[in-house]
């Protein structure tokens, strides 16, 4: 049984790395593969992503189940952007040591916030936001949208990934101010030029 748990974990990771739907995981994987090649990480780096976003997912399940639910992570070049809501500090503690434990991981952002649990109401609006962004950032053609990973919580938009420049950021971050429910963007993007050379 955990085998098939943790196959179906390993399919939820390759969905987020390619933001392709199940369908298009089914039909996709050289499509998914031709996404990776125009992002700004290498082919590489976006193998390792996956192994370690599997890795992540199937330690926080071994640890609690309520975390493997609670917890949403993206992982880009290593670097890990833990979002979510916890019912305690000490769930958010477990999260953070939990992953730091994964082999590969370089960096953990930890934006896990220590609530009551959400309302459906309030999820619906965050995957509201999330898509509305989503779909601004597709249409900007001044925006490379493939290097980005947005989420939202609580109406908290988290921008993720790696931007082309400052300016290509801004444009980002103005999209996303511009949504109506929006009460706060904590940014995590790195510039493309600032990354180390590997």
């Amino acid at each position: 049984m955990k085998s098939i748990v943790f196959v179906g974990m390993a399919i939820l990771a390759l969905v987020q790395l390619t933001g392709c739907t199940p369908l298009g995981v089914v039909v996709g994987g050289a499509a998914a593969a031709g996404l990776v090649a125009v992002e700004e990480r290498s082919v590489e780096d976006a193998v390792k992503d996956a192994g370690i976003k599997v890795a992540i997912i199937d330690a926080l399940f071994q640890k609690s189940e309520s975390l493997f639910v609670d917890v949403s992570t993206t992982v880009i070049e290593g670097r890990v952007l833990v979002t979510g809501e916890v019912p305690t500090e000490e769930d958010r503690i477990t999260a953070t040591r939990l992953i730091w434990q994964v082999d590969g991981v370089q960096q953990v952002l930890n934006e896990l916030q220590v609530s009551n649990k959400e309302t459906v109401s309030s999820t619906a609006g965050d995957s509201w936001i999330t898509t509305k962004l989503k779909g601004r950032l597709i249409q900007d053609l001044d925006v490379k949208h493939v290097n980005y990973a947005i989420d939202t919580v609580n109406r908290v938009v988290y921008l993720f990934g790696i931007a082309q420049d400052q300016k290509e950021l801004d444009r980002v971050y103005l999209h996303a101010r511009d949504i109506s429910g929006v009460r706060k963007i904590i940014n995590h993007v790195v510039m493309k030029d600032s990354r180390k050379t590997k």
